[in-house]
């Protein structure tokens, strides 16, 4: 971008001159209310952004049984579910999820997929994307479905959704029963790309499972969409709804199976040795360096691995008002656990992993749970539910009730990089913290990303500083958002986007980064920390165990911070537009102070600076030569006078002009304060309060800002008198990189050029792995052994 390089000048004007300039005017509506982008308030939702006296939300039960095969990987299940209408409507069909079909072949959300071939080579995952799925028929394989006296129910599947219809319309306040009997085929996770599934470990011939959207679930019927039965396409995730939920799970009687909820029967369950082991670790979790309590030990795990399952086992788990369902199983499980207090409260934190997750998942695992669920609990609701799990298996990041899927495994040595570790630490607050949204802010996945992924990117920026504050939370910073708003505005999607139709490659950053990014700028920049801080906990509190719709989220904020938000709204989550602030020139001026003191001494060195020219200085020999130098008669009046000196009319002039003026103007005028003129121009077109640092010559600095609001009348241009007492050298832009200004080349004036950098090197020979990580490295040294000493003799 062009930098415009102009002098600084400075210029005597009289004291009534210097005032802020009208700006030309720019008309422009980015400060005007949101209006008619958002819905109109109503009872359901009101216009602070609270539920409305009318606001419903339907509600389901399910009692489900289900078997695990470890040998044909299926899962066979039976659930009979209550369905609640809270609604005012009569419903005659109900619409239920099959997420399991999206694993079929034919499935809208795999022809649907976009592919091409490259000349350099294709895998086959490239040239087919459900090259994955055609071992097995996949999907949701529906046997039965029948009302609560046995009879068969009409049904209807239509993709990824099954309309149940219903001979009797459920009324207002009424409730249906009926029961589904399904099966299908456990998809191969990291193969075919899902949230859950299993993974196979050749080495030892075992499965770990991670079961999620494994039974047919009710679709949530709202204020907003009546039925939200979108079809699932793999991207956008799940729109759900509350209910009770007891499971019975029949799995190997050597398996381990955590699940959404309470175990109900461990004395059926566990060995007297892992029960004795379990009230070990009851309470414990609240001093610093308390480590978890093994209820399965990996020598345990280990011995499960080389040995055959008897028999099985059923697990039986119950929780109460949560949106979903998950588990995870398998005989490769090490299980330890924590019980601290949180909010006043007992949780169980837990973890499940295999071996080949040691030693980093013993060490950080169930810590960080336990970490994760105070960090949010102070900033949102107290944790409401009884344990939270985090379970190592083959799916790299994937959150449900209570329940948690993360990746980072070590090498087979047990080594692993500062990377590996950081991302565990990451991944498990972040899985962890879903429990918060969208589980019990139970927000729209569906169609809205950002409302649990961007909110939950956000706090899990910030529990990961309270971890350590020297990790790497870079998804919250503002820069880190601006290679992203760099790209071109046809590469972009407007934070507000159906989740669908985000494009696949700017996904992570529009509902992850983003919308965490901006709310870290509202908290630090905009609305202040306690401002934001407390309305945020105002949105958790009012739609905690309800569904909230962006619109809602808006006005709370708004609501309980007294800050206008509707332009940050706007620009942020509805345009595309970058930030890109330029600071043009900046001018200074002093007012004339009219003290003939300051006056005619400045004016006697101007004019000794004009009259210093080389041609004077090289007559200055030849001074003496000069006919008046050598006739003195040829001096006069002018020739001893000093245009410059101080008379006794010129202090009374000024003791004059001081009578005219206020306290508050002689203060200025006697103090010589400087007045530099900004000219900023707002090139990217999202609106960003002006921050501003100036430097001045003694060595100090010194920081203004101003509200967003100074581009109200002139979105594009703009000019700003700053008085100072001393004088500024450097004036810099956005100097702590608060804003996500995609260029900072023309955020300082005098401009500030860096050099361009080259590097010199030796043509680099080709071959050679990987580099071993620095654990690694230090292990092979110390392996080597000693060198031999010298003896000094040849």
């Amino acid at each position: 971008m062009q930098k415009i390089v102009l002098l600084v000048a400075s210029l005597a004007i009289p004291l009534g001159l210097v005032q802020a300039q009208a700006p030309t005017q720019r008309a422009n509506t980015r400060f005007e209310q949101l209006g008619p982008m958002l819905p109109t308030p109503n009872t359901f939702r009101t216009a602070s952004g609270a539920p409305g006296k009318d606001y419903f939300q339907n509600r389901a039960d399910y009692d489900i049984k289900a078997t695990l095969d470890d040998t044909k990987q299926k899962i066979t299940g039976s659930e009979t579910i209550t369905y609640h209408n809270n609604s005012a409507d009569a419903l005659p069909f109900l619409w239920l999820q099959l997420d399991q079909n999206l694993f079929k072949p034919d499935a809208t959300g795999n022809i649907a997929k976009t592919n091409s071939i490259n000349e350099q080579g294709s895998s086959m995952r490239q040239l087919d994307p459900s090259a994955a799925l055609k071992g097995k028929d996949y999907g949701h394989k529906i046997t039965s479905v029948r009302d609560q006296s046995g009879k068969a129910l009409r049904y209807t599947i239509n993709q990824t959704m099954m309309r149940v219809d219903l001979p009797l319309a459920v009324a207002p306040g009424k409730t249906v029963t009926f029961s589904i009997d399904w099966n299908f085929n456990i998809i191969d996770a990291k193969a075919a790309g899902g949230r859950s599934g299993y993974e196979f470990f050749p080495k030892d011939g075992n499965y770990v499972y991670e079961i999620a959207q494994w039974f047919p679930r009710l679709c949530a019927y709202n204020d907003v969409n009546g039925w939200q039965n979108k079809q699932f396409l793999g991207q956008g995730e799940f729109t759900l709804i509350f209910g009770n939920y007891k499971v019975a799970i029949t799995a190997p009687n050597d398996h381990v199976v955590g699940a959404t909820g309470e175990l109900q029967n461990p004395a059926q369950v566990l060995s007297a040795t892992q029960q004795k082991r379990w009230n070990e670790a009851k309470a414990k979790g609240d001093k610093p360096g308390e480590n978890p309590v093994v209820i399965v030990t990996q020598a345990e795990a280990e011995a499960a691995e080389k040995g055959k399952p008897t028999g099985t086992k059923t697990w039986v788990y119950k929780a109460d008002n949560v949106r979903d369902f998950a588990f995870s199983s398998s005989r490769k499980f090490i299980w330890d656990a924590l019980q601290p207090n949180v909010e006043g409260k007992r949780v169980w934190a837990m973890s499940l992993y295999p071996k080949e997750a040691n030693p980093l998942w013993g060490q950080y695992s169930t810590r960080l749970i336990v970490h994760t669920l105070r960090s949010y609990s102070r900033r949102t609701i107290a944790y409401p539910y009884p344990v939270a799990y985090s379970v190592h298996g083959p799916v790299g990041g994937m959150e449900y009730p209570m329940m948690s899927f993360n990746g980072a495994r070590p090498e087979a040595d047990g080594t692993y990089s500062e990377g590996t570790k950081n991302f565990l630490i990451l991944v498990v607050i972040h899985e962890v913290g879903h429990n918060f949204f969208p589980m019990i802010v139970n927000s729209d996945e569906r169609q809205w990303s950002w409302m649990d992924e961007g909110l939950n990117s956000f706090l899990e920026g910030l529990a990961c500083l309270e971890w350590d504050a020297d990790f790497p939370a870079r998804g919250i910073e503002p820069q880190s958002i601006v290679p992203y708003m760099q790209l071109d505005s046809s590469k972009q999607m407007p934070i507000m986007s159906s989740s669908d139709n985000i494009l696949p490659g700017t996904f992570g950053p529009n509902a992850y980064s983003k919308p965490a990014t901006a709310l870290n700028i509202l908290r630090e920049t905009v609305m202040g920390r306690e401002l934001f801080d407390y309305a945020f906990k105002e949105y958790a509190r009012r739609w905690a165990f309800k569904s909230p719709e962006p619109a809602d989220f808006f006005r709370t904020m708004e609501d309980a911070s007294g800050v206008d938000l509707d332009w940050f709204w706007k620009g942020w989550f509805y345009g595309v537009q970058p930030v890109d602030q330029s600071l043009v020139k900046v001018d200074w001026f002093q007012p004339n102070s009219q003290n003939p003191e300051i006056t005619k001494a400045e004016a006697r060195a101007a004019a000794q600076r004009r009259a210093n020219t080389i041609s004077k200085q090289r007559d200055a020999a030849a001074k003496a030569e000069t006919v008046v130098a050598q006739d003195s008669t040829m001096k006069d009046f002018y020739n001893s006078y000093d245009p410059y000196a101080v008379t006794a009319e010129d202090k009374k002039k000024y003791q004059d002009y001081l009578a005219t003026l206020t306290p508050e103007e002689r203060a200025t005028a006697e103090a010589g304060t400087n007045f530099y003129t900004l000219s900023l121009q707002n090139k990217g077109g999202l609106p960003m309060p002006v921050i501003v640092r100036m430097e001045f010559e003694d060595g100090t600095d010194s920081v203004a800002r101003f509200p967003a609001e100074i581009w109200r009348f002139n979105d594009a241009s703009i000019k700003k008198v700053i008085a100072t007492s001393k004088k500024v050298k450097q004036w810099t832009l956005d100097p702590f990189y608060e804003i996500a200004d995609i260029n900072t080349d023309d955020n300082s004036f005098p401009p500030v050029s860096q050099p361009s950098r080259f590097q010199l090197f030796k043509q680099q020979q080709r071959g050679g792995g990987a580099a071993p990580n620095p654990m690694q490295q230090q292990r092979q040294r110390q392996q080597q052994p000693p060198a031999k000493q010298g003896t000094g003799r040849n």
